[in-house]
């Protein structure tokens, strides 16, 4: 029986932890002036690339690496924090920021100090206005104790932080479009390169981390990079908080080790499907991951195990499919989100997505052919790689993922809508 591995959820139901005396009770704010007094900037980087880190985002990168890669020198250097949270399946960040807002500051403050930045912005989700108003009064505490702006804890370093709430939107969790809304701009990727490490918020260069991998910086500064290494797995290094919702009977957020069996994580803290049902497939990493079946279940949950499995973990947000639900029409919920959510930039997203969305609404109207399937597939390959960023890919990967895993389901649902249009044709 699995149980959870609690480090970033340590406490995490503790009334008032969401303040600044609670959270110093245990031990708030120790690891800012670690940073600050007892570690320069090149060592800091150093511990962050030793541990092991790894954006807990979606990508998968080395927090250490993207640090390292912010240039020197004495030009304005920015961080940004990516609260955005909008990827269906995925509410783990609302969490972490409504229970412990405090660690995230602090994480943004010490990851300022190692990338050199002197302001730091938390671009939160526009939905959050609950978790939006408990940031603001946390930053309110820790500004009135020193802990942020000019001269922190009367040492030399100096960093300003913003939370900034956006408008809605889904494309400005990628980071460029976040940029752009952060500049007062319409949320747009650019095109890349200059990267944002190089050339991000008002062409200086820029960190930019998600709510949970900043989190884990305090820990990591106050237990060092071995303690973290020490959970997890060799190249997945460190505990992972997992939302998990769908066809389960638990849902909610678990924190585990990465490396755990998928099927533990399901069956064991979530509850597995209702009663007389079974996986169907499932959602490694939110909704933009391609599907898994329920054989795949058995493999390790990490960033390796579940690409070689043809998908990715993702922002870690398990989404359970059972038996009872349709994969065409699943498919079109989530091609429809998509469509909506594309900001039109480029042509084959903004193409692709509508015409995806088309095709499998001939699916459920009963206008389709199973020549369909095939016209389909190829549009979802014509956007796999060809967006300025991976809104397109987004819907593209699980959406071809289905089409391939369950394909006898298509055609199936291809000829029970075709009767069925018949039989209504003529009883009209």
């Amino acid at each position: 029986m699995l149980t959870e591995k609690r480090v970033l959820l340590e406490n995490i139901d503790e009334p008032g932890l969401n303040t600044i005396d609670v959270y110093e009770r245990h031990g708030g704010y120790k690891s800012l002036r670690k940073a600050l007094f007892d570690t320069d900037s090149h060592a800091l980087i150093e511990m962050l690339e030793a541990c092991g880190l790894r954006g807990r985002g979606g990508a998968g990168f080395s927090m250490g690496k993207k640090v390292s890669f912010i240039p020197k020198g004495s030009q304005d250097k920015y961080l940004c924090c990516n609260a955005d949270e909008s990827e269906p399946g995925t509410f783990k960040d609302r969490l972490l920021m409504q229970k412990n807002p405090h660690r995230l500051i602090e994480g943004c403050l010490i990851a300022s100090i190692a990338a050199g930045a002197t302001h730091a912005f938390i671009f939160i989700r526009g939905e959050y206005e609950l978790q939006a108003d408990i940031l603001d009064a946390a930053v309110a505490e820790a500004y009135a104790k020193g802990y942020i702006g000019r001269h922190m804890l009367d040492s030399r370093r100096s960093v300003e932080l913003v939370v900034h709430r956006g408008a809605g939107a889904y494309i400005c969790g990628e980071e460029s479009a976040l940029l752009d809304a952060l500049e007062g701009k319409r949320g747009n990727p650019r095109l890349k390169p200059p990267f944002p490490a190089i050339q991000g918020l008002y062409q200086g260069p820029t960190l930019i981390n998600n709510v949970e991998t900043l989190s884990n910086v305090p820990l990591i500064v106050a237990n060092g990079a071995d303690w973290f290494k020490s959970m997890g797995t060799e190249k997945s290094a460190g505990t992972k908080v997992v939302s998990v919702s769908g066809n389960v009977q638990n849902p909610g957020n678990f924190e585990v080790e990465l490396g755990v069996k998928a099927r533990d994580i399901v069956y064991d803290l979530a509850g597995g499907p209702p009663e007389g049902r079974r996986v169907k497939c499932w959602f490694p990493g939110g909704s933009s991951a391609p599907v898994l079946t329920e054989a795949d279940l058995d493999l390790a949950y990490d960033f390796e195990t579940m690409a070689q499995a043809g998908s990715m973990l993702g922002s870690g947000a398990i989404i359970v499919v059972d038996d009872s639900q349709s994969i065409p029409g699943l498919a079109l919920r989530l091609a429809e989100f998509y469509r909506h959510e594309s900001c039109g930039k480029c042509s084959p997203c903004r193409e692709g997505t509508n015409w995806t969305v088309k095709m499998l609404e001939r699916i459920e109207n009963g206008d389709s052919t199973p020549m369909d399937l095939e016209i389909m597939a190829q549009v979802q390959s014509n956007i796999i790689g060809n967006c300025l960023c991976v809104l397109g890919d987004s819907m593209a990967m699980p959406i071809g993922s289905m089409i391939e895993k369950f394909r006898p389901e298509f055609e199936e649902h291809i000829e029970d809508a075709r009767a069925r249009a018949d039989v209504e044709a003529h009883a009209a």
